[in-house]
């Protein structure tokens, strides 16, 4: 659980300094894919959730931007 939460921190600390729509995508998606190899998951299921929540991040409907 404690891997997890490290994780998405980072993730989150890393997305946030994205200036554009193609640089969150793509680190979204590798965060993802990373974080999925580190918690024991499909990679290319964590990438698509990472692209996801990127995605989401960059329309504001979860950040604040």
């Amino acid at each position: 659980m404690q891997k997890k939460f490290i994780v998405l921190a980072l993730a989150a600390i890393v997305l946030s300094g994205c200036d554009t729509y193609g640089e969150t995508l793509g680190l979204g998606a590798g965060i993802g894919a990373g974080a999925a190899v580190l918690v024991g998951g499909d990679p290319v299921t964590g990438a698509l959730v990472g692209l996801g929540g990127a995605a989401l991040c960059e329309e504001g409907v979860i950040c604040n931007r």
